[in-house]
């Protein structure tokens, strides 16, 4: 993993410790402004884009971020590719659909300024949907990667979806104490699309490892899911929202099998060749059409 050099770092005319936030994004014209905007107390903003066509690199640039242009092969790559264009000494990392809050941003502000804080920090989320807080589906505290860590402390595998991270030797890892807000579906439809997208990049990773073998597997991760976030992680004292959540769940687990077992499989329709009138065993000839 490269780190800025010396003289690319970026510095601050009080001596403070620099922060780059960078957000990641494909086509997330309706979120983008609301991400960006809530990170531009940051020294430096980045917005680390997949070849949008949206306008979401338009709102970015209009917001003052730099926009750099990333091959999308996976979230692992994705996010090594954008550290790499960090030049704080501290990098925040924020999705398209978070948003940082103003106690967090203090908290953030606080840990950088403290040369004894810890070096990688975990990020605790709220979730956001159908009119509701998630408290319940095993979505609060909703961690995912730690989100903020000084530069060249840490980096992420190389794996397409639910990327794993990597610290460096000796580095500490502690939770920030304020939470971020993730609003992780605009509506019903994305839940669904959202099950289809990273059922496909999961599918690669039970392929890798010699599964996909069968659909009764599948169906028993599907349903495994869905009871472990709707009974045993309480999503039904969410109501429907947990309903949904917990559906989706289960249903992005059992794609994710399943199509990694349907990848194994001869997939190919029976050959057709060209048919004419007469062909075959009925015995008929072509006989040309006469009109009355």
């Amino acid at each position: 993993m490269s780190t800025p050099s010396p003289e690319d770092r970026l510095v601050r005319e009080d001596g403070k410790p620099s922060i780059t936030a960078y957000v990641i994004a494909y086509n997330e014209a309706e979120k983008i402004e609301a991400a960006i905007s809530s990170v531009l107390w940051a020294d430096e903003v980045i917005l680390a884009d997949s070849h949008s066509t949206d306008g979401t690199i338009e709102i970015a640039e209009r917001l003052g971020a730099r926009v750099v242009q990333i091959d999308f092969d996976g979230f692992g790559k994705l996010r090594n590719s954008a550290i790499a264009e960090c030049r704080g000494d501290w990098i925040f990392s924020l999705d398209s659909d978070e948003r940082c809050t103003p106690e967090a941003r203090d908290a953030i502000l606080k840990v950088t300024e403290d040369p004894d804080s810890a070096d990688i920090w975990k990020v605790p989320r709220r979730n956001w949907f159908m009119g509701r807080w998630i408290r319940h589906c095993g979505w609060y505290p909703n961690f995912r990667q730690p989100q903020l860590f000084r530069n060249g402390r840490m980096h992420y595998d190389q794996l397409p979806v639910h990327e794993g991270w990597i610290a460096a030797d000796g580095a500490e890892v502690d939770v920030l104490p304020a939470d971020i807000w993730q609003v992780p579906f605009r509506d019903l439809g994305e839940v669904q699309h959202k099950a289809n997208r990273y059922s496909t990049l999961g599918a690669e990773k039970v392929l890798a490892r010699g599964g996909g073998k069968s659909m009764l597997w599948a169906f028993l991760c599907g349903l495994n899911e869905f009871n472990k976030h709707y009974i045993f992680k309480l999503g039904i004292l969410d109501g429907w929202a947990g309903f949904v959540i917990s559906f989706g769940a289960g249903e992005g687990a059992f794609y994710k099998h399943a199509k990694a077992c349907a990848s194994r499989l001869d997939d190919r329709p029976p050959d057709s060749p060209p048919l004419h009138r007469g062909d075959g065993s009925t015995g008929g000839t072509d006989v040309p059409a006469t009109r009355d």
